[in-house]
Order: structure tokens, then C-alpha cells, then sequence
């Protein structure tokens, strides 16, 4: 009988414990010899002695030309971070026939239903209320309704529309809002396949009462959302930003929202964790959440589902169909998030 697959899982900042459910774990182990290591990154000593014999690879390692000569048998690389990181050599790996994923939608859901649910609080001044009662600086009836609008029927614009902007397009339907994308990597047929019309970031921010913002930050488009930008939406507009911080400028984002001429939620910083004396923290009209929208058990679950059906899918001699494939071009453009120093 051939020896079973090696499957090396190097999964830090994730654990498997994080990821899979009892099942999945279980289906995970039947494929093959785990070698695991999740108290601290894999030695590189470690990784370069088993990559020759490896099929498998879960996690961050970085898997550089030198590294790729080194594993003839592999035949995947999942990044269950869900991120595409700038460590790996993506066209070597097209060209070897290996397959780099990422189980990127995972978050999906559970970032669009806490979108949706932030940007009616913004629209109906939910929680600006609740501080207000709490205080004793409570109005009533239509005094505590200035400025506040139905979220029902809202003009909606979307910038960036993978993933995320697309889960919540489909949760806005019966609020029967009108929508307008933007989103420069998708033909418009995709988008107005959506129900939704493909637009320039400039209609969308200048005629939508509700901004989405779910756009990855590339090495092209940090900060593309500026003082302009922001002095294009109309008084009263709700901006949500919930993919990454550094697509918007930031200090421009919060002098927008300080002027009052806006109203904002942003789910992501600069700098993460957020210091403790950070002024965001007291932005009068800014709802904050701290990088918790996606962080549900059940979406880290997912990762672990997507990730072993795949894996199984490769080791039976099958393309993978849940996770999404590195593109070398798009990947090397993509930049992750920066974390404060510890």
C-alpha cells in the first residue's frame, strides 16, 4: 500500500481547533500524515526537510522559487488566513500545476448581515439614541428622528464588489434599495447580473444615501477615498467601511465624519489593535467596531470546511470548486493588513 499524503499545516494566526468542527478535523486526518505545527510558525529547517515529500500545505509558510524546486509532489497551498500574502512565488506555482487557494469567502455572510445591520443603526440613529438616554440628553418623537431617514428604498452605492459587496447585494433585496457599484476588475455585465448598475466611484459616492466600502487594498488604490472623494457625498450620507482601512485616507475620512456633514462606521483601522488613547475613539457620528464583524465561529468554521473539501477534491485528482485560486497578476498587487507592534 503507498504511503499515505503528507500534509504539512502551518496555520498561525489560525489553529485547527479555530477552524474545524470535530467532522472536519476527523475527514482532515483521514486524508493523510499531518505533520502540525500551531504553538509557533514551522521551523524553516522543519518545513525545507519535509517539502520533498509534501502534497499538502495549510498556512502561511512562505513557499519562495527555492522552496517550490524543493516539493515535487505538491499539488496545493491554502492560505486559511484568507488572505493572498505577498511570500510566495504565484507564477512558479501556476506553472508547476499547483494550486494556491484561499478560502476567501468564509467572512462573506457574516460581514454583509453586520454591514446591513450598522448601516440601518446610521440611518435611524439607533445607537446615537441609546448614548443620548443614557446620558439624559434624550429628545422624543420626530425632535429625536433630525436627520435620521428610512433605510427601506435608500439609494445604495457598493465600491468593490467581490465577495463581500456581492453577499450583501443579495441581503438588500427586500429592502428594494436602489444600487450602483463600482468596481474597476468587474465587466458591468457582472455587476448589473447582480440587479445592481455599474457606475463611477464618483456617481456612487455623490448619489448614494448609504456608501459600502469592501474594496481590498492593492498596491494601486491606498487611501483612493480623500477629501475629494468625501466632498462629493451629499449631507447626511452614511459611509461604512468594512473591508480594509488603508483603501481611504484616513485622517480625511474622520475630519468628514468630525464636520458632521456625514455619518460613518468603520469596522477597521490603520493600526490594529487600536491604542487605547487613539482620538478615534471619542469621533462624535462614528460607530465603531473593532475587526469583529467576520470574527463569528461559525464563519472561522468555514474556513476549515472549504479548505478539507478542496484538499479532498486535489487528492482524488479534481479542481477544487470552494475556495478561490491565487491569480499571480492580482496577487501581486493585493497588501494585507499592518498590526501594531507588541
Amino acid at each position: 500500500m503507498p504511503d499515505r499524503p503528507l500534509i504539512l499545516i502551518d496555520p498561525l494566526p489560525r489553529t485547527l481547533d479555530v477552524i474545524c468542527e470535530p467532522d472536519v478535523r476527523k475527514r482532515l486526518e483521514a486524508l493523510g500524515r499531518l505533520v502540525i505545527s500551531e504553538g509557533k510558525p514551522m521551523a524553516d529547517a522543519e518545513v525545507d526537510r519535509l517539502l520533498p515529500e509534501a502534497e499538502i500545505l495549510i498556512g502561511q509558510t512562505a513557499m519562495p522559487k527555492a522552496r517550490l524546486d524543493r516539493a515535487p509532489k505538491l499539488r496545493a497551498i491554502f492560505n486559511v488566513e484568507t488572505n493572498f500574502l505577498p511570500n510566495i512565488d504565484y507564477r512558479e506555482a501556476q506553472a508547476r500545476g499547483i494550486w494556491v487557494l484561499s478560502p476567501t469567502s468564509s467572512f462573506a455572510a457574516a460581514v454583509a448581515e453586520s454591514s446591513l445591520a450598522m448601516a440601518i443603526d446610521l440611518a435611524r440613529g439607533i445607537t446615537a439614541a441609546d448614548r443620548a438616554m443614557r446620558s439624559g440628553t434624550e429628545l422624543y418623537g420626530l425632535a429625536a428622528n433630525e436627520g435620521s431617514f428610512m433605510f427601506a428604498g435608500a439609494s445604495v452605492g457598493i465600491v468593490g464588489f467581490g465577495d463581500l459587496g456581492r453577499q450583501l447585494r443579495a441581503l438588500l433585496v427586500p429592502f428594494r434599495n436602489p444600487v450602483k457599484v463600482y468596481d474597476p476588475w468587474l465587466p458591468a455585465d457582472v455587476i448589473r447580473a447582480a440587479d445592481a448598475e455599474p457606475a463611477s466611484l464618483d456617481e456612487v459616492l455623490a448619489t448614494s444615501r448609504v456608501i459600502f466600502v469592501f474594496a481590498s487594498v492593492t498596491t494601486e488604490n491606498q487611501g483612493f477615498i480623500g477629501q475629494r472623494e468625501f466632498g462629493l457625498m451629499q449631507p447626511g450620507a452614511c459611509f461604512l467601511l468594512m473591508s480594509r482601512a488603508a483603501v481611504v485616507d484616513f485622517p480625511a475620512f474622520l475630519d468628514a465624519v468630525r464636520s458632521g456633514r456625514i455619518r460613518a462606521a468603520t469596522d477597521v483601522f490603520p493600526i490594529e489593535p487600536v491604542a487605547k488613547d487613539d482620538p478615534v475613539r471619542k469621533v462624535e457620528n462614528l460607530l465603531l467596531s473593532a475587526h469583529r464583524t467576520g470574527g463569528m465561529k461559525a464563519a472561522l468554521h468555514q474556513i476549515g470546511r472549504m479548505t478539507v473539501a478542496d484538499a479532498e477534491l486535489i487528492l482524488k485528482g479534481l479542481p477544487p470548486v470552494m475556495c478561490r485560486r491565487a491569480d499571480p497578476a492580482i496577487a501581486a498587487r493585493l497588501r494585507s493588513m499592518p498590526v501594531a507592534s507588541t
